[in-house]
């Protein structure tokens, strides 16, 4: 039997990024890779991301949370589904702080007294070993790698960025300008990535303002993606093209990335929408074989 099936969850969304969240801290029990996309089918609760919601396992710790994307793949990092589970817990215990564990680590969440949640995405690496990359580069501030002809590349030379998952930022004018639905998935599953990676578009419009589109890994085309968001603001300061507080456009909507001088942790502040609850219909896992 399907762990989902007949399952209650909760339908939210950070900025359009869609998230769902189901509750398993009072009957645990795995979810396979089938179970995530056949929750995510069009008759079920289509989603980007699955936040799921485990008894803590380290003291001090209000949960631990597994992440899926909607092809079944894990993520180590979802900025706009944790603020999702951060409201919920939030409301839950009364709590303005909380601390999540997720496969990438701890996960400090507050709720900030305008109502917005801030995410402590914690410190991004750079070094090509931990992003992962297949390949060493000395500086993956820039690495070799372009979409097109080799005298004229459409994209090149992307910054390399971990935020608890791998992500690839190509600057450009105009994020609109390219069809990132046919790149996206090229460049996701590039050998130079052998973890796949969010691939992101990015425009500095000033040294306070980055504008960026996300073709995310295992999710595709979605409106906001908070660990891409995170990448762009971090790969434009190390540039010096940016300063290390920012805000970044997405198509859904806006969020302030802070990446905090004390300690390089990166900040993520930004809304959460409830949308609506429901029960996940047992059939759907038996068709997708999930039973």
């Amino acid at each position: 039997m399907s762990a989902l099936a007949n399952h209650a969850f909760v339908k939210m969304n950070g900025l359009g990024n869609e998230i769902v969240v189901v509750d398993m801290r009072a009957k645990p029990a795995a979810i396979s890779a089938d179970d995530a996309r056949a929750a995510a089918a069009p008759n079920g609760a289509p989603y980007d991301q699955l936040m799921a919601l485990y008894a803590p396992r380290t003291p001090g710790t209000d949960a631990f949370v597994r992440i899926y994307n909607n092809d079944g793949s894990e993520a180590g990092a979802c900025g706009n589904g944790m603020r999702c589970i951060a409201s919920i817990v939030a409301k839950e215990t009364g709590k303005d702080a909380i601390l999540f564990e997720t496969t990438a680590g701890l996960l400090n969440c507050r709720k900030n007294p305008d109502g917005l949640f801030t995410v402590d995405m914690g410190a991004p690496r750079f070094k090509w070993n931990e992003i992962p990359l297949a390949e060493e580069f000395r500086d993956t501030r820039a690495i070799e790698l372009q979409i097109g002809p080799i005298n004229k590349p459409v994209l090149h030379s992307p910054a390399a960025v971990s935020m608890g998952n791998p992500h690839a930022i190509f600057w450009v004018d105009d994020v609109n300008a390219y069809d990132l639905a046919k790149f996206g998935p090229l460049l996701e599953n590039h050998p130079i990535f052998p973890e796949r990676a969010n691939i992101t578009l990015a425009h500095i419009k000033t040294r306070d303002h980055i504008i960026i589109r996300t073709w995310e890994r295992g999710a595709g085309l979605t409106k906001a993606c908070g660990s891409a968001a995170c990448a762009a603001a971090v790969a434009a300061a190390r540039l010096r093209r940016s300063e290390r507080k920012v805000t970044v456009t997405l198509p859904g909507g806006d969020l302030t990335i802070d990446w905090r001088t004390s300690d390089d942790h990166v900040l993520m502040t930004g809304p959460v929408a409830f949308e609506y609850e429901g029960r996940f219909d047992p059939g759907l896992f038996a068709k997708a074989g999930a039973q």
